[in-house]
């Protein structure tokens, strides 16, 4: 893990962190707050990721979530962390018409919502201290801003471009925005992992990178998702029928398309 703390006459405070959990990193860019506050709240953020880890871990054979797929326990018995996520994810399958499952190849696996869930939620807690202007959460990627760094800034997240590494698609900004989200699946850095729900195997789609762009990043994560299993048409027309949701959708082909809504959200 690391932190860093900086201070600029006339801006706030900072405090960024970085924290291996889940598989990934987690990093953490707060501005503004007593610095004795955040650090608690960031410290027990962080004690919550690798909580949140142990109960859900499909690697580990004593996780809530291994001993629920085996049917060792019941979700009344597992933490109320666990009912919550099967909440949501039962709303996102609903609302996806089965494209997002937490079935994977037929056992119980909600790391799909998992991350983006954790890093929202982190990303709230630390919002909450008294003073802080702006948080932002990058979960392997995915990103939950809260508020702005600093008076008339934005945060910005730029999308990376799939096909040209190193390259950027776009730079999503959050101005005028109390809480923005941005998530990303695709084929680029971790294969082809998104499952077809219907098939249980891998999607084959015309699709390498779906990057949503909503308040919440439990819903952009699932979003994504499943809009890359559905393919660019119908993954494009269903992202244009949710409300505020944008996406950019870019396949093999190099061709980009996009919600109508998410030139306004590009700067």
């Amino acid at each position: 893990m690391t932190d860093t703390v900086a201070e600029r006459a006339g801006t706030p405070h900072v405090l960024r962190h970085a924290e291996e959990v889940m598989g990934t990193v987690f990093s953490f860019d707060v501005r503004g707050g007593d610095p004795d506050g955040v650090r608690a709240a960031l410290d027990t953020a962080v004690a919550q990721l690798h909580r949140v880890d142990a109960v859900f871990s499909t690697y580990r054979e004593d996780s809530e979530v291994s001993r629920l797929a085996r049917e060792e326990l019941t979700p009344e018995e597992c933490a109320p962390e666990v009912r919550e996520v099967l909440a949501l994810a039962a709303e996102a399958e609903r609302v996806s018409d089965g494209w997002f499952s937490t079935r994977y190849r037929g056992t119980l696996d909600p790391t799909g919502i998992v991350k983006g869930w954790s890093a929202e939620r982190a990303a709230r807690a630390v919002a909450a201290v008294p003073g802080v202007c702006g948080v932002s959460v990058n979960g392997g990627g995915d990103v939950q801003m809260v508020g702005a760094p600093e008076p008339h800034r934005a945060w910005r997240v730029g999308v990376a471009d799939p096909l040209r590494p190193g390259g950027l698609a776009a730079v999503v900004s959050a101005a005028g925005a109390d809480e923005l989200a941005v998530a990303t699946s695709g084929t680029a850095e971790r294969g082809a992992h998104i499952v077809d729900p219907r098939t249980g195997r891998s999607a084959v789609t015309d699709l390498v990178a779906v990057t949503v762009v909503t308040p919440r990043l439990t819903w952009a994560d699932c979003w994504a998702t499943a809009a890359f299993a559905m393919g660019s048409r119908a993954g494009l027309a269903w992202l244009e029928s949710l409300p505020d949701v944008e996406g950019l959708l870019i396949t093999a082909g190099d061709e980009v398309r996009c919600t109508g809504g998410l030139a306004t959200r590009l700067g």
